[in-house]
């Protein structure tokens, strides 16, 4: 029979001031639904403190308690709600006709073009100002003239589908010129070319960046700048497990690893991507800096993983997807010093989200200049990464020559990425 529509979500808020909210989704199932849930509360700036979801192929039933993380802006729990809904199959019997037929429109792009005058901080605080507009960051291109001004071109799409209303385009303004004040020069905000998609790749990496970047186990190598911290260390403690003795169409899925930014995220995205089904699942709260998830999974089919092959490959995919959900290196650009960060792109297109938000955040809390940015896509590894490159300015408290200076740096970012 289905629920109304307005009961497909619902977000009910603690009672009392620390309390997480929860949040219930509650609609037909489809595969995949776990990471599209998941990647939006990571979009958010929201942390899953625990979580427990059931289906039986035709209908699921979702629950979420989630805080917000530190850095993140106010949520809007209604914008929320409506971004949950969107991405929840219908309720209507159409839609079992028509879901292998039909896909969603993809929202326009926009080109928002401004100048100013350069200091620090500058890239967070507008990345901060599109975040809590709702307003996301396809594509970057930043650049620091010598002059001190900087131009800089975001790509954006609007997660609440307004933006080529007046009234949406006058508010991004008005809130872009509070913030830059006297040093804005120029702000505008246009439809972007058709052509966009075709301008998403940057400039080729150089073999020995892009082996270090991409390398599934760089991670054990102390000499690369990515060499693993107390911290990271904790990941490679993972443990990823199988039994089929406990269900008789169901293979048990345990997993037991560090906790992070976005674990959960990292796990549905890696099984949406391999076509598994999940039928039951709860996500335990953090012990001691460890989490625990039990999945009853089937595969594609709908059979058990009973081949031990399968069983090994995906239990690998799923550690190196845990120990490397993104990659922190710094590196040489000429006579300049380039911090790179990659994270994989799920089948679907979509990267990950929040990235340069949290890199931006990291720089300035660092007092750290960037003089150029962008982001573009690279097939490296057989699967597509987005990357993200910022050639950084000297101070005088990090000197970029110096080895020190440039563990530090890539420390601070991977701990705010990972929300340690």
């Amino acid at each position: 029979m289905g629920v109304p529509s307005d009961d497909v979500v619902v977000i009910q808020t603690g009672n009392r001031p620390g309390e997480p909210c929860v949040i219930t989704v509650n609609c037909p199932d489809k595969t995949g639904l776990g990471c599209d849930i998941c990647r939006i509360i990571l979009d958010f700036g929201l942390y899953i403190k625990k979580a427990d979801f059931s289906t039986d192929g035709i209908w699921c039933y979702v629950v979420l308690w989630v805080f917000p993380h530190s850095s993140s802006p106010v949520v809007r729990l209604s914008n929320l709600k409506n971004q949950l809904q969107s991405v929840c199959p219908s309720c209507t019997v159409s839609y079992y006709f028509f879901q292998q037929t039909t896909r969603p429109s993809s929202s326009a792009v926009y080109l928002l073009t401004f100048v100013c005058l350069d200091r620090k901080g500058l890239l967070h605080d507008v990345t901060k100002i599109l975040s809590e507009l709702e307003l996301s960051i396809q594509n970057v291109k930043v650049t620091t003239t010598p002059d001190d001004r900087v131009l800089d071109l975001f790509f954006i799409t609007d997660n609440m589908d307004l933006l080529h209303t007046k009234e949406r385009q006058d508010e991004t303004l008005k809130q872009l010129h509070d913030v830059l004040g006297e040093s804005c020069i120029s702000c505008e905000l246009q439809l972007a070319d058709p052509v966009y998609e075709s301008h998403r790749g940057i400039p080729s990496l150089s073999p020995v960046v892009a082996e270090e970047l991409f390398t599934c186990d760089l991670l054990d190598k102390e000499t690369l700048s990515q060499a693993l911290s107390p911290d990271m260390t904790k990941l490679k403690e993972s443990n990823v497990t199988m039994d089929n003795s406990l269900s008789p169409a169901h293979t048990l899925l345990q997993i037991h690893c560090a906790d992070h930014k976005g674990l959960l995220y990292d796990i549905m995205r890696t099984l949406k991507d391999c076509n598994i089904k999940i039928s039951y699942g709860r996500f335990s709260p953090n012990i001691k800096g460890y989490r625990d998830l039990d999945l009853f999974i089937q595969q594609k089919d709908g059979k058990k993983f009973v081949d031990p092959d399968k069983q090994n490959a995906l239990c690998l995919h799923l550690k190196v997807e845990m120990l490397h959900p993104l990659r922190v290196i710094i590196a040489n650009r000429g006579p300049d010093t380039e911090l790179l960060v990659a994270n994989p792109v799920e089948l679907s297109g979509k990267g990950r989200p929040r990235v340069f938000y949290d890199v931006t955040l990291a720089l300035k809390t660092l007092g750290i200049c960037i003089f150029s940015a962008e982001i573009g896509r690279v097939s490296a590894s057989d699967r597509e990464w987005e990357v993200y490159r910022f050639l950084l300015e000297e101070n005088h408290k990090f000197q970029l020559s110096n080895m020190v200076a440039k563990n530090q740096i890539v420390d601070r970012v991977r701990r705010t990425l990972m929300g340690w």
